[in-house]
């Protein structure tokens, strides 16, 4: 996990050319163990940042 917004909101960043299955896998694994239930997985290494932004809730 790469932050966690006042233990409300779980945040993993990459810069990879591609988000895989296994990335959003990997953030609901951290919202189970954490309880938290809004999660968002960010990919910089994009040419537009909202093309590289998912929301994950639990």
């Amino acid at each position: 996990m790469d932050l966690l917004v006042e233990g409300c909101v779980v945040v993993e960043v990459k810069s990879i050319d591609a988000l895989a299955s296994i990335h959003a896998a990997q953030v609901l694994t951290y919202l189970r163990f954490s309880g938290v239930r809004l999660g968002y997985l960010i990919n910089f290494n994009t040419v537009m940042l909202k093309t590289g932004l998912r929301r994950l809730v639990v």
